[in-house]
Formats: C-alpha cells, sequence, structure tokens
C-alpha cells in the first residue's frame, strides 16, 4: 500500500509541474520565465541515466506552454494543415500510426515517425541520428519538403502577425521578439516534458508490487533480462541505449541509415535503438515500419535475423551463437510483458494535448 501512495503522490507531482500556467495579459508583476524541474523517479536517476539539457535553454513553465502550443501549431506548414501533432499522436506516445507520414503535399516519407517519449533523456534524434539536441530536431521538419514545405522566416512571419504569439515569446525568454531559434527551443522544452515512467510494469519492477503483472507477464519479463536477450540493447529503465546498431534486419540494408550521415560504410544498417516504452501502441515498428505487430517483430527475432549482414551488431552475438530459442508460447509470454510497458497517464495526459 505504501508503494502505491508513493506512485500516486509522485503521479500527481508530475502532474502538478506540468500545469502551470504562464501569466497572462499587461502584467506589470511579472518577473520573467518561472524555472520548471521535471519530476523523475529516483531508479531513474540511480541507473545513471540523466536528462539532456542545453544550457542556453532551460526550461520553463512559460517556454514549455509556449511549445506545447508550437507543437499544434498548423501555421509551421506551408498550407496551414500539418503540426508536430498531426504526425505524432498523443494516443500513440507521439508517433505515427501510418508507415509513413505524409506531407502537406501529399509526399510520403521513408521512415517511421519516431514516438517523442524520454527524448529529454537521449543524446541524439531521429533514425539516423543526424542531429544531437532537440532544439535542432524540432527545426528540421517545418523546411523539410516532404513535411512542412515552409521556411522558417516564412513561418516567424505568420507567428508574429497572430495576436497572441509575441506576447507568449516574450513571457518565455523574458524579452520581445518571435524568432526561429526561440520556436525550437520551445519546441524543444515541450518535448521535454513528455515523460513516461508510470507503468505496471514499472510498479512490479520498482515498486516491489508483486501484484501488477500476472504470471504470464512476469515470465515475459524473465524472458526479456535473460535468455531473450531484449534487455542487451533495451536495457531499463529507458528500455533503450544511447546508441545505433545494426540488428540484421537486413541481409544488404536499402537504408543506409547512420553511413547515409557519417559516410562511413561501418555504419551502414545501424540506427537509433528506440524506446520500448508505451510500444504496444507504436505500430508499426522498425525504422521502415515493416512490422505491422508486435507478434512480427518477435517472428523475426526468433527466426529471421540475417546474420551474415555487414556490421552487424556485437550486441547481438547471443543470436551467432544459437543461443536465443524463443517458442510460440515464450513469444505470446513476451508481449504480454511488453503490452505492461504502456502508460495509459501519458496517453491521455491533459497538459500534453493540443491546447489550441
Amino acid at each position: 500500500m505504501k508503494n502505491r501512495i508513493a506512485l500516486f503522490l509522485f503521479a500527481i507531482v508530475a502532474l502538478a509541474a506540468c500545469r502551470k500556467d504562464p501569466p497572462m495579459g499587461d502584467d506589470a508583476s511579472y518577473a520573467g520565465p518561472t524555472p520548471l524541474s521535471l519530476s523523475i523517479p529516483q531508479y531513474v536517476t540511480d541507473s545513471g541515466d540523466y536528462l539532456v539539457y542545453v544550457a542556453n535553454n532551460p526550461l520553463t513553465v512559460e517556454g514549455v506552454a509556449l511549445g506545447r502550443k508550437l507543437f499544434y501549431e498548423k501555421a509551421l506548414s506551408d498550407n496551414y494543415t500539418l503540426s508536430c501533432g498531426s504526425c505524432h499522436l498523443q494516443e500513440h506516445a507521439f508517433s505515427d500510426p501510418r508507415r509513413f507520414s505524409i506531407g502537406t503535399n501529399g509526399a510520403v516519407g521513408h521512415r517511421q515517425a519516431m514516438a517523442v517519449v524520454n527524448l529529454a533523456f537521449d543524446h541524439f534524434m531521429f533514425w539516423d541520428a543526424r542531429v544531437e539536441t532537440l532544439e535542432e530536431q524540432a527545426a528540421r521538419p517545418v523546411i523539410d519538403l516532404a513535411e512542412m514545405r515552409t521556411t522558417w522566416p516564412v513561418v516567424v512571419q505568420r507567428l508574429q502577425a497572430m495576436p497572441e504569439y509575441p506576447l507568449l515569446f516574450e513571457k518565455a525568454f523574458g524579452s520581445p521578439g518571435v524568432d526561429s531559434v526561440r520556436a525550437g527551443k520551445a519546441i524543444a522544452q515541450f518535448e521535454r516534458t513528455l515523460i513516461s515512467f508510470n507503468t505496471r510494469a514499472d510498479r512490479f519492477l520498482y515498486y516491489a508490487d508483486s501484484s501488477a503483472l500476472t504470471p504470464q507477464e512476469q515470465h515475459g519479463l524473465d524472458l526479456f533480462f535473460r535468455s531473450g536477450h531484449c534487455v542487451d540493447c533495451h536495457r531499463d529503465p529507458l528500455f533503450a541505449d544511447h546508441a545505433i546498431r545494426n540488428n540484421g534486419l537486413d541481409l544488404v540494408p536499402a537504408d543506409p541509415g547512420y553511413a547515409g550521415v557519417s559516410g562511413n560504410p561501418d555504419h551502414l544498417g545501424k540506427f537509433k535503438v528506440p524506446t520500448l516504452r508505451n510500444i504496444a501502441v507504436t505500430a508499426p515498428y522498425m525504422h521502415d515500419g515493416r512490422f505491422a505487430t508486435l507478434e512480427e517483430v518477435l517472428d523475426f527475432y526468433a527466426e529471421d535475423v540475417q546474420l551474415g549482414t555487414p556490421n552487424l551488431d556485437n550486441h547481438m552475438g547471443p543470436w551467432l551463437a544459437g543461443q536465443v530459442n524463443l517458442s510460440a508460447q515464450d513469444r505470446a509470454d513476451l508481449i504480454t510483458f511488453l503490452q505492461a510497458l504502456t502508460d495509459e497517464a501519458f496517453l491521455t495526459n491533459p497538459t500534453f494535448s493540443d491546447p489550441n
């Protein structure tokens, strides 16, 4: 009971931290942006994972509020039809249920839109790890010809002409001015608040709630951390790691992955390791969305890993050694555990939804 009460109190504190509203109107007493700290469970910090901040973009209540509004602002696209939230849907852990997102002119992307979950801990962004910060990531879709297809000068001009934005920018950054750098910073601030650590698996693993998982889910957990070798690349508590890896998807990768960024052939077929938190609602799977279901993902790891692919990650050693043997029942049990990594409060948290 004490553990349940502690978890409940943590959820309330986290919600309250994000729900503060910035002061509005011409308030002479306004003293500048209000610092905001994220509530992170102790077991996360104890694991050695840490929040990645940009020194010149401290988290503030007003900055997050502006970033949230911009995340859902369709004026960021050329024809006012798309926002960040159009391809990163909250009920899907801020991912896209389509295999590939569709741009304003009908252009289809070639990689699946990654979930925006716990990115505050990540050291690089996008499947191919082409940028290092959320600030850089936030700026890219606006100018991408397969996505929003506009320019930042056009977007800035639009935002300046909208009555609410000049004041929101001033309150977020402490001085007048609407520009692309500030817009990217604000969106990054909002994305850093998209923290998810409230699942049944967490209650079982970190709060000693033995009733949180069924026997089948507990067997799936055991497989995950032991003979299934899932944890080798998806280590807890983030259920990800800060690496780019080739997991043997293709004998000859059609998508170069990180090699397309670095120019190094040793990086061919290497992609960012995504989090498995909320994985049950983020289908389709892999960088190209080739797997529609978790069953297909588990079948791949059980039967179809391409061990002869160049640059196969050294974490795939157990597959090379023939040590991964997952029966049909093992796969089903693993899936039940993965489903227990769903954070229902995160998926429905009103402080993350469209404020417009």
